[in-house]
C-alpha cells in the first residue's frame, strides 16, 4: 500500500506499538499478541490488528506475534531501522536539555548539528558538539545532507529559523515552539507544546 493511503493517525500509533514491543523483548518475551498489546497500551485488540493490517500480515491465528520479527518490520516501516542525523536550532534551557538527552540514539536518531543566533552561545560546545550560527544553517545542512530538524527557539524566531531550514533540503521538522509554522507540502510538521497538552489535561479537572 502507497504511504499516501495510510491514515497519518495511524503511522502516529506505530512508534507506541514499537515503543511496548521493544519492552516486552527486554523482559524476555518471544510472543504476544493483539490482546496483549492491547492491555499494556489501552487500545483496543481489533484497533491494533486493522493497524497492521495496512502493512501486511505479521501474525498467526492461535499463535500471535514474534515481538523480535514485528519489532524489527515496525523499525524497517518507521524507517528508523537506520540512524538519522538531526538539526537542532535554538540552544536554550530546553535547546541544552535536547543537546544531551541520551535517549534518541537508540531509536534512531542523533543530534548532530546546533545553531542559536545568539552571539553569545555561538562556538559553545554541548556533547562534543559546537553551536553555529544560525544563519549557516541552509549551507551547512545540506552540506550534511540532513533531513530532520528540531526547532527550539522562541516563538517569534521560528517561521524564520523553518525557512532556512526549508531552504538547506529540511524535509521533517519537530517544532517545540509554540507557534504554528508554515511550510511547503512536502515538509512535515510535528508540533510539541508541553503548555496545550497540560491545557487539555486540566479540562477534565475539577
Amino acid at each position: 500500500m502507497a504511504r499516501s493511503e495510510v491514515p497519518d493517525i495511524v503511522v502516529g500509533r506505530l512508534p507506541i506499538y514499537l515503543r511496548a514491543l521493544i519492552r516486552l523483548h527486554s523482559e524476555g518475551h518471544e510472543i504476544t499478541s493483539s490482546h496483549e498489546l492491547a492491555q499494556i497500551l489501552g487500545i483496543s485488540s481489533a484497533q491494533i490488528r486493522k493497524d497492521l493490517s495496512y502493512f501486511g500480515e505479521f501474525g498467526k491465528q492461535g499463535t500471535g506475534y514474534h515481538v523480535a520479527t514485528l519489532s524489527a518490520e515496525l523499525q524497517r516501516i518507521l524507517h528508523v531501522d537506520r540512524e538519522w542525523q538531526v538539526a537542532l536550532v535554538g540552544v536554550g534551557d530546553l535547546g541544552r536539555a535536547l543537546a544531551r538527552y541520551g535517549g534518541f540514539a537508540h531509536r534512531g536518531f542523533r543530534i548532530s548539528l546546533l545553531f542559536d543566533n545568539d552571539p553569545e552561545k555561538i562556538g559553545q560546545v554541548i556533547n562534543d558538539m559546537t553551536i553555529m550560527p544560525a544563519e549557516q544553517i541552509p549551507q551547512v545542512v545540506r552540506a550534511h545532507g540532513l533531513k530532520i530538524a528540531m526547532i527550539a527557539t522562541p516563538a517569534d524566531a521560528a517561521q524564520e529559523t523553518a525557512n532556512l531550514l526549508v531552504e538547506g533540503g529540511i524535509r521533517a521538522i519537530l517544532n517545540y515552539a509554540p507557534i504554528a509554522i508554515s511550510v511547503p507540502k512536502d515538509v512535515h510538521v510535528q508540533y510539541i507544546d508541553p503548555v496545550a497538552h497540560l491545557q487539555r489535561m486540566a479540562y477534565y479537572l475539577d
